[in-house]
């Protein structure tokens, strides 16, 4: 295949000035994490891994996120994938073409996380380490979806649900990957009419940075809003004066 470079078009104006537009007032706010679970984002035991910085930085990241949206009573909603073994199919994630194919392969360049060993087959299956949340991010006063089987954080979960029983309208993203899980609860949190934020300093991609970047680059320029920690902050204490 001929690689292409394609020049990243700068967008920053028509970015700042959504930015501007953006109000997230805490009482209708809500962040979701994406599959922030060992699997990914503990090397000891992850079966599908990010790089070891990533997971480093989002876990660190996403603490000092999720600690200030408690506090100012935002809730905050864990989703993880987790498969069940299927006699004569093995994971339910077999099912999927792509990844059926991607499981024959056996040498390590060419997995999806390159360089690292990883595994479709025997990722996130129930009741292994690689299915809890990382400690340091979960609260007892968080809520716990449990039933992903897919990119989507809302198809064939009761997300939609439970977001219109919060009262939320705005839904804040972190978490793995950034152009597949992120990218795809995204478009449909847009698609039904939410508010739509992924926070930047809280997602990463075991495919590669290039594709993070397209994810990021995909959301703010068609469908969203990216924030940084301390934009995030800012938005949700002028959220909080707005509502005073």
């Amino acid at each position: 295949m001929t690689e292409r470079r394609v020049e990243i078009l700068d967008r920053s104006e028509m970015v700042e000035k959504m930015t501007g537009l953006l109000h997230l007032k805490p009482g209708e706010t809500a962040i979701v994490t994406v599959d922030m679970h060992r699997g990914h984002l503990d090397p000891e035991v992850a079966t599908m891994p990010a790089k070891a910085e990533d997971s480093a930085r989002v876990i660190a990241n996403a603490k000092q996120v999720l600690d200030l949206a408690r506090g100012h009573g935002v809730p905050v909603i864990h989703v993880i994938l987790v498969y069940r073994r299927i006699p004569g199919v093995g994971s339910e994630g077999m099912t999927a073409p792509f990844w059926a194919a991607m499981s024959e392969i056996t040498d390590e360049e060419n997995r999806l996380t390159l360089g690292r060993k990883s595994t479709v087959n025997d990722h996130n299956i129930e009741g292994s380490p690689g299915t809890r949340i990382i400690p340091a991010l979960y609260a007892a006063t968080d809520y716990v979806i449990d039933n992903k089987k897919r990119l989507d954080c809302f198809m064939g979960t009761d997300l939609d649900m439970l977001l219109e029983n919060l009262g939320a309208r705005n839904v804040c993203l972190m978490g793995i990957n950034t152009n597949t899980c992120v990218l795809n609860t995204a478009f449909t949190a847009h698609n039904r009419n939410y508010a739509t934020v992924v926070l930047s300093d809280c997602v990463a991609s075991m495919y590669g940075d290039d594709l993070h970047e397209f994810g990021l680059q995909n959301v703010m320029r068609c469908l969203g809003w990216v924030l940084d920690n301390e934009q995030f902050a800012a938005k949700l204490e002028e959220g909080r004066r707005l509502n005073a």
